[in-house]
């Protein structure tokens, strides 16, 4: 038995470090059970649900759907972190090893870092075998753009924008809230993250009542996305690639996007692998014109899909060294 509370919450806060850790770890060997439905399936369905109810409650007018919007971004994470929270604390009264384990396996779904490479894996084969047809296929799952007429050039520059961009959303910044808030702070962050997936375009359907999660999601990616551009600069260096350029293209363009989080991720793999992202893409059948970023020292290739996932890779893993090491000094302290 511990013998009081300051115990009590020194090992707790110890414990969710190694949680988190193991659950990074298990993730970048196995990835997502396929056969175990993803905690992310649940908070869709919620945001689908609320979404419906909300858009009969409130007019249709710019600001009601505002309004409705304001409340769903609200009450979906923190529905994800009460829900959570509520089991994970039930777990720990009833057994703090309990606990540890449903801790450890949400901290295991909750990244994506295999996800990310093996399907990014999926259009560089195909790529790699010279069927264009099913590249396109597959990035188009990966993408939000339309992917018919992309060329080869275009289609790994397209996945390479992609694995930049969802390794600070889909990996490095999850870990991040983890470390402050544990799984529950995790979950919320997935349900903004989602929220901003499902709801978060500029069209007429979702420009007012997506507006706020997507404003939220912007702020809660605002650090992160950034930590983990300065740790692409150092997967660089690590990789042997061009790390100057990396850093140098990460200064100048890492604010050249629409989003204020996107281009410091996709200015440093740019810069690191001498291509140029961006550019002019067709969303849903409305031509949206963006910025270019970098420099065309070379054109892109297949291969430059690999190389963007061994960033990818360990950007992740230094995020996680980072964290842990924070999260361990200021306990420690």
């Amino acid at each position: 038995m511990l013998r009081n509370n300051g115990e009590d919450k020194g090992m707790i806060h110890m414990l969710t470090l190694l949680s988190n850790a193991v659950g990074f770890i298990l993730d970048m060997l196995i990835g997502d059970p396929r056969r175990i439905p993803h905690p992310v399936i649940f908070i869709g369905r919620l945001i689908s649900a609320l979404e419906k109810r909300l858009r009969k409650i409130f007019p249709k007018t710019d600001k009601g759907e505002f309004a409705a919007g304001v409340i769903l971004g609200i009450s979906v994470p923190l529905t994800a972190f009460l829900i959570s929270g509520g089991i994970l604390f039930l777990c720990y009264k009833i057994n703090v090893i309990l606990w540890f384990l449903l801790h450890t396996f949400w901290a295991f779904q909750i990244p994506a870092s295999k996800g990310l490479n093996y399907e990014s894996r999926k259009v560089y084969s195909a790529l790699k075998n010279g069927d264009i047809p099913d590249a396109r296929l597959k990035l188009s799952y990966l993408v939000g753009r339309e992917t018919s007429q992309l060329n080869e050039e275009e289609i790994a520059k397209a996945c390479v924008e992609t694995v930049a961009e969802n390794t600070s959303d889909g990996i490095t910044a999850p870990m991040f809230y983890m470390m402050i808030g544990g799984v529950p702070l995790g979950f919320f962050y997935k349900a903004v993250n989602t929220l901003d997936s499902m709801v978060g375009y500029r069209n007429e359907e979702y420009e007012h009542l997506g507006k706020f999660s997507a404003s939220l999601d912007d702020v809660m990616n605002f650090i992160p996305s950034r930590i983990c551009g300065l740790l692409m600069i150092a997967s660089s260096f690590i990789l042997r690639l061009n790390t100057k350029n990396s850093a140098k293209i990460f200064v100048r363009d890492r604010k050249k996007h629409l989003s204020p989080n996107s281009a410091q991720t996709e200015s440093a793999v740019s810069g690191a692998l001498g291509i140029q992202l961006g550019g002019t893409h067709t969303y849903f059948g409305k031509t949206v014109e963006k910025p270019t970023i970098g420099d065309e020292l070379r054109k892109a290739e297949c291969y430059d899909i690999v190389r963007a996932d061994r960033i990818m890779l360990c950007a992740s893993v230094l995020s996680v060294i980072l964290f842990g090491m924070l999260r361990f000094l200021i306990l420690k302290g």
